[in-house]
């Protein structure tokens, strides 16, 4: 098995945290429709590196290029610490984890949901934490319906802008890189076919379930009460903008989850 030096790991951290902190940067500015919570679909970079050099790469990387993009976004490395950074680290270490010597495209499929799931649901409640210690703009506490819908919702956006790309430019990346740093990528992640083991079946379900349980929200926050209990936490921000915005995420993420899941079952050879 081949041993990377240290001095080659640090490196590549390194370049894996300046990369990241800039894909995360320029897509800062897109945020989710509780106006916080950033669109981000540079996770695809240290997921890279997680997957190609290891647990520590990953996380560590992931850490720290979120904490500075944070900083060159807000100024302030608190929002980060408590919420991005700890759940970057930890998300992507256990991606590394869960494919270190043991890749295959079905082990990948299920870790992403597993990663995406966890390290995004801590992220979400760092930030409800942030704001309770820190902010006035918001009222927590008055709600429990709110706080929950918060997180869940926060967490909910995140996966599913996140996901199609975890699933659809990541193995693409893994490939290319293969070819090119050959002779430092584990062996199990070079003789993985995309076109002959990619369990494509199972990738619909990935996206179709997903996509159905959000339509279901959205309808929900649409013409039930749930939509108006989701934003009774606010104390300035405009809530009827805020509860457009939560629809249309639910609603249109679905469809978008729900339309790709339904083509690769129907056309999936697996």
């Amino acid at each position: 098995m081949y041993t990377k030096p240290k001095s080659l790991t640090v490196t590549l951290t390194v370049v894996n945290a300046a990369l990241y902190a800039i894909g995360a940067y320029v897509t800062s500015y897109i945020e989710s429709p509780w106006g916080i919570g950033q669109f981000r679909p540079a996770i695809v970079i240290p997921a890279l590196f997680a997957i190609l050099f290891g647990p520590w790469v990953g996380g560590v990387g992931a850490a720290l290029g979120t904490l500075m993009a944070s900083q060159l976004r807000y100024g302030q490395p608190i929002l980060s610490l408590m919420s991005g950074t700890p759940a970057n680290f930890l998300g992507f270490f256990i991606l590394g984890k869960l494919l270190e010597n043991k890749f295959n495209w079905k082990r990948f499929i299920s870790a992403s949901i597993v990663v995406l799931s966890v390290a995004n649901l801590l992220c979400a409640t760092g930030v409800l934490l942030y704001f309770t210690t820190f902010s006035p703009q918001f009222v927590f506490g008055q709600s429990p319906t709110f706080i929950v819908g918060f997180i869940l919702g926060l967490t909910a956006w995140w996966y599913v802008t996140m996901l199609p790309f975890q699933l659809f430019a990541t193995p693409v990346l893994i490939k290319t890189c293969c070819g090119v740093f050959s002779s430092i990528v584990p062996d199990s992640v070079k003789q993985s076919s995309l076109r002959e083991e990619m369990p494509r079946k199972f990738f619909g379900l990935s996206l179709l379930l997903p996509g159905i349980a959000m339509l279901t929200i959205g309808a929900a926050a649409t013409y039930t009460g749930l939509g108006y209990a989701l934003v009774t936490g606010f104390k300035v921000i405009d809530r009827p903008v805020v509860l457009s915005g939560i629809r249309a995420m639910f609603l249109g993420s679905g469809g978008i989850l729900s339309s790709l899941g339904m083509v690769l079952l129907l056309f999936g050879r697996k």
